[in-house]
């Protein structure tokens, strides 16, 4: 059966497109559960490792991001709704952000809390990579009429990865200074987000189904309904709590096709009908009308953490830049012949729609290299756009387009997986082999959870940068430092911290910095010991307050 739009005389009179059966869905569902089992199984290869000797953090990689997210849970379990870093002893006022974390804290309470807040944790990461996958499936549906080539499609967009593989072959795996893409960039690609990014997930999720709402509704001829707006304010304001960045992408995309529709419009003025300025005014319409909830949100969001005296110091450090354009030709180079052949294809017969894949795709290096100190998040999602067009481009029914998507489909696979396998492989490895900073020793963690039941939520702990990482994950305390760009002045702080542990520093020095971060408790283990030597036993100013094997926690006298 020949595909109706490439026969419609009216484009604006050809039926909706992209409708899935239950049968497709039925393969959707069960291919959602495998991926997702498979991406839990690391995971609980480490909760099985645990022994008498190492607790297991609960994830394989990203450990430092994944204690953040913890600890960001323990905040909502203590009864916060806005978000405080606990990485650092500067005051904050607190924002409205990372919610969906807050509120799954809420669900926890003792005993065996930092167990219950890892279930949870991934959970969250379970049930947001099922609608990922099922956002994924329905996104490619209305573009791909084969089944097969969904199918496909789905499984490229989800697991695919880039020829950065070949480079840990053969040994040039710090290339340009930088990993390859598909080992640490969720936004490149899509299976770290199902693996240990629940947020991104979610967020990649309902940015599809805003963009699906918002492209169905162009393809009629009448005004976009009150069904069409509320369901584009849904979308787009779950993920502008989800991940606020991805809600200033789903607006950017919106204004790009926008922009495509008007530059049409421009081009074709002696042309153009009706029609064409119909579609740019209903374009208008509705990204107006879907903005009305999440856009007051996200420029909140954006004064938020440009005018917050501690909240701009922190987005002034956190810099997550592109790598080397070469990366993104690894990445993206297998995929990108036929794409331009897909995005040829498509804009014959599917303008309207087709502009918006096709316009994304190509802002993809002015995203990656915007002057922005989060560039390299800004291509989210392109990985899905860059699929379709390459698997439009094998859409069609002739056996000649049957064997090239065959063989097309093939080769794609057969150099896309690698790096996923690599990093499931890899993951599973590091989980069953007990060490740090995947686990942690259970007597470090002893004192942890002593200190959660002692020490009043927000005290201040002064503790290696190592240490100060894990242990806001099992107690509400907030460290000096622990997280990169969550520890507002780490330069200055680093150094001052390793002269508070050395054996050269005399006592009124340190009890000055005590004084000057308004320090409640001293943290002191094997971290602490490999930075100068110092012993805090004989320090007046200082009483043992927990202790177990080599780890102590000390309370300033008078705190």
């Amino acid at each position: 059966m020949s595909d109706p739009l490439t026969s419609a005389q009216n484009p604006e009179a050809m039926p909706l497109i992209g409708a899935v059966s239950k049968m497709e869905w039925r393969w959707v569902w069960i291919y959602a559960g495998l991926v997702m089992l498979v991406t839990t199984v690391p995971y609980l290869a480490g909760f099985a490792s645990q022994t008498e000797a190492w607790r297991f953090t609960g994830f394989v990689f990203g450990v430092e991001d994944g204690n953040s997210y913890i600890a960001k849970m323990l905040s909502g379990e203590t009864g916060n709704w806005l978000f405080r870093t606990p990485y650092t002893a500067e005051p904050q006022r607190g924002v409205l952000a990372f919610l969906p974390y807050i509120l799954l804290g809420k669900l926890a309470s003792p005993p065996a809390l930092h167990e219950q807040l890892v279930a949870l944790f991934h959970l969250f990461r379970i049930l947001a990579g099922i609608l990922e996958i099922l956002a994924t499936y329905q996104f490619l549906a209305f573009f791909i009429q084969r089944i097969s080539l969904r199918r496909a499609g789905l499984a490229l967009a989800t697991l695919g990865g880039g020829l950065g593989w070949l480079l840990l072959l053969f040994g040039k795996d710090a290339l340009y200074g930088s990993l390859p893409l598909d080992f640490y960039s969720p936004e490149t690609f899509g299976f770290l987000a199902l693996y240990g990014l629940p947020h991104l997930a979610l967020a990649r999720a309902c940015l599809l189904w805003g963009l699906l709402v918002y492209l169905k509704a162009m393809q009629r001829p009448e005004r976009p309904t009150v069904s069409d707006i509320g369901k584009l304010n849904l979308y787009w304001s779950l993920v502008a709590l989800a991940q606020p960045l991805t809600g200033v992408i789903l607006g950017f995309i919106l204004g790009l096709h926008w922009a495509t529709l008007a530059i049409r419009l421009v081009w074709q003025k002696s042309k153009a009908g009706l029609s064409e300025r119909g579609r740019l005014l209903r374009s208008t319409g509705l990204i107006a009308a879907g903005g009305i909830l999440p856009v007051p949100f996200l420029i909140y969001n954006a004064l938020a953490f440009n005018l917050d005296p501690f909240l701009k110091r922190w987005t002034g450090q956190n810099i997550i830049t592109s790598p080397h354009p070469v990366h993104y030709l690894l990445a993206y180079g297998l995929v990108i012949p036929f794409a331009i052949m897909g995005a040829r294809k498509l804009l014959r017969v599917r303008p309207l729609d087709g502009w918006l894949l096709v316009a994304w795709a190509l802002a993809i290096p002015f995203l990656a290299y915007a002057p922005f100190n989060l560039q390299r998040r800004l291509p989210e999602g392109a990985w899905v756009a860059l699929i379709i067009l390459m698997v439009y481009s094998f859409e069609g029914e002739s056996d000649r387009l049957r064997r090239r998507s065959a063989w097309g489909i093939s080769l794609l696979t057969t150099f896309s997986l690698p790096s996923t396998l690599f990093l499931l492989i890899g993951g599973y490895f590091t989980a069953i082999r007990p060490a740090m900073p995947v686990f942690r020793p259970v007597d470090e963690v002893t004192v942890f959870e002593e200190l959660r039941t002692s020490a009043h939520p927000g005290d201040i702990l002064l503790a290696s940068y190592d240490t100060g990482n894990a242990l806001p994950a099992w107690a509400p305390v907030r460290v000096v430092i622990g997280h990169g760009p969550e520890s507002v002045g780490l330069a200055d702080l680093l150094p001052k911290v390793q002269r508070f542990y050395s054996v050269e520093t005399n006592d009124d020095d340190r009890q000055r910095l005590i004084r000057e971060l308004n320090v409640h408790y001293v943290f002191y283990g094997p971290s602490e010991a490999r930075l100068g030597g110092w012993q805090p036993v004989n320090a007046p100013y200082l009483q043992l307050a927990h202790q177990s094997g080599g780890y102590q926690v000390y309370q300033v006298n008078g705190k």
